[in-house]
């Protein structure tokens, strides 16, 4: 299947922050896609994504190129010399129902610190903060269960926070996190609850056997699609459960793309797309987000708690209380008006020290 777009800017160059708008022809319909300078060669697949559906692990971008190569996804469009009127041909198929036997899964990406400067300086970026705008408008949320007027939100991650997702097992439940039906029902008490996932699979190793890359290539594939958060959801009788609902799911197409100083290129979870979508339900001050990840939540440092990540179910699953601690947590500051001043880095001395408050 090959696509082209056409660019129908206003703009005649692409600076660093100029929108720029293009015109996808494919199967015979017309989508606009608008990106701009600092948006990634990965950011333009996940606009094409949401159009057209073609996954950005099976898109194959033929003449966006860095010199007389392929450009990388973590690459900024306004480095790559691109034109308004430029024809992007893409080769690429749109994702069927894909269903592979369980592999052994790649690392995800070690997290990494970044600097107070850093985080200051990505959050408060004007660019960064159009981004969001734009997937506010453009990214398409489907609520699960009716939001709960009153109630704070919790937003979740699913790998290494919610089960381990890279130990085998013939049941996935044996992978599940210790507490975790235990946790989503006390926390149901007080929060609304929504579940966003963003695993990346690398699939260039060659020391891979080619069977075992394109075994990882669609395993890719099926996990940047909200089909495999569904899927996986159900497997841990977590969408269903009847003592508590999940408000919504979330995907990868519903993160950006920002850049730091020291740390180049990277994705993460901003919260003003919840925000920006549901503003009559939840904001700065009543939501809370958990995620091993620090980074995924550089946007809004002041919301984000890093979980310790569960890992090595199997040698683990006995002994991790992880998620009972957090519920405690969760409830300790369930009752506040304003969760915006609190310092999660400190939430275990906190849950400890209102449990030992409630029992005397």
């Amino acid at each position: 299947m090959v696509l082209e777009a056409a660019g129908c800017s206003a703009s005649t160059s692409q600076e660093s922050g100029e929108e720029l708008t293009l015109v996808v022809k494919w199967v015979g319909k017309d989508y606009t896609v608008r990106v701009c300078g600092d948006d990634t060669v990965g950011e333009l697949k996940r606009r094409i994504c949401e159009v057209t559906n073609v996954l950005p692990k099976r898109q194959k971008l033929l003449n966006v190129k860095k010199g007389s190569k392929p450009a990388d996804d973590s690459m900024l469009l306004s480095g790559l010399g691109l034109k308004p009127a430029i024809k992007i041909s893409m080769i690429g198929t749109v994702e069927d129902e894909i269903f592979v036997d369980t592999v052994d899964a790649p690392e995800v990406l070690d997290d990494f610190e970044l600097g107070e400067e850093d985080t200051t300086d990505i959050k408060d970026k004007d660019i960064n903060k159009a981004k969001i705008q734009r997937r506010v408008q453009q990214y398409k949320l489907k609520l699960l269960n009716p939001c709960r007027p009153g109630k704070k939100l919790l937003v979740l991650d699913i790998d290494y926070t919610l089960f381990d997702h890279r130990s085998t097992a013939e049941n996935p439940l044996e992978l599940m996190r210790p507490y975790l039906h235990e946790f989503l029902t006390a926390a149901y008490a007080a929060y609304d609850i929504i579940i966003w996932s963003a695993t990346r699979f690398d699939s260039t190793n060659k020391r891979q056997s080619r069977k075992k890359r394109i075994l990882f290539l669609l395993m890719s594939c099926l996990l940047c699609s909200m089909k495999w958060v569904e899927v996986k959801m159900k497997e841990l009788g977590v969408l269903g459960n009847a003592s508590y609902k999940i408000t919504a799911l979330l995907d990868h197409l519903a993160m950006i793309t920002v850049q730091s100083e020291s740390r180049g290129v990277f994705d993460c979870k901003p919260l003003g797309l919840i925000w920006g979508k549901l503003p009559e339900f939840y904001g700065p001050n009543n939501t809370i987000m958990l995620d091993d990840l620090k980074r995924n939540f550089v946007m809004n440092p002041q919301n984000g708690l890093v979980i310790r990540p569960f890992k090595k179910a199997h040698m683990n699953r006995g002994t991790d209380q992880e998620l009972v601690y957090l519920a405690e947590y969760l409830l300790a500051i369930g009752d506040l008006d304003d969760l915006s001043g609190l310092d999660h880095k400190n939430w275990e001395k906190y849950s400890e020290q209102n449990k030992r408050q409630r029992h005397q």
